[in-house]
């Protein structure tokens, strides 16, 4: 796309070829529609393991571990096993969550929206506050305040759920430099792709190297 905003047509069509590479990849991404409406949106879920904060109550049990697929040592050391059931609460351990991702196009913004929710293996979800608690070391953020206006707690405006997203205020701050970059440069930018390999690790949602590298995209 040559644009510096984009508009529903062009989420789409980056959605599209973002779909097929994830195909190809065996990433696990599928389109979404939502029942009696054209509209849509991207999904995918992933185990994850979640750093456990001193606001995570759980129940004495047996420590058990579990390898997390998508995660190695090269990409944190911390997260090769995953405690799914600890005392160790405050010790730095983890629980394996399962996330589930949705990428909506927001017309109010113009750009895309990433909204998710995870849930332990044995069914407790993840609050705000614990999402916060493993969010704040990456964004670098020394008040609540950067936290509440990064992640938030709403509805799910195509499914009524209540799910947590990154809000997309800043979207256009750190996407405007790549698109006026490639507009000079005249090279394509699959917008949907590009604001993801920012945004998701935020959330240890990484994008494989094999997306950049495929010129289609």
């Amino acid at each position: 796309m040559s644009s510096l905003q984009l508009d529903e047509d062009g989420f789409f069509e980056c959605c599209q070829l973002l779909l097929q590479k994830s195909e190809e990849l065996r990433d696990g991404w599928s389109w979404e529609r939502v029942q009696g409406t054209t509209e849509g949106y991207l999904r995918k879920t992933a185990l994850r393991p979640v750093p456990i904060g001193s606001k995570l109550n759980h129940k004495d049990s047996e420590v058990e571990r579990c390898s997390v697929p998508g995660h190695t040592e090269d990409d944190d050391e911390d997260d090769a096993d995953v405690l799914l059931n600890s005392s160790q609460s405050g010790d730095g351990g983890h629980l394996c969550f399962q996330f589930e991702f949705h990428i909506l196009y927001s017309s109010s913004f113009r750009t895309p929206v990433l909204y998710f929710r995870a849930f332990t293996l044995e069914g407790k979800s993840l609050s705000l506050e614990d999402v916060w608690s493993f969010i704040r070391p990456k964004l670098r953020l020394s008040s609540e305040d950067g936290l509440l206006s990064t992640v938030t707690q709403q509805e799910h405006p195509l499914l009524g759920q209540p799910f947590f997203m990154l809000h997309p205020c800043k979207t256009d701050d750190f996407m405007r430099p790549v698109l006026e970059a490639a507009r000079q440069e005249n090279r394509p930018v699959n917008y949907v792709l590009t604001w993801l390999s920012v945004v998701g690790p935020l959330l240890g949602l990484d994008v494989p190297l094999e997306y950049s590298s495929d010129k289609r995209l």
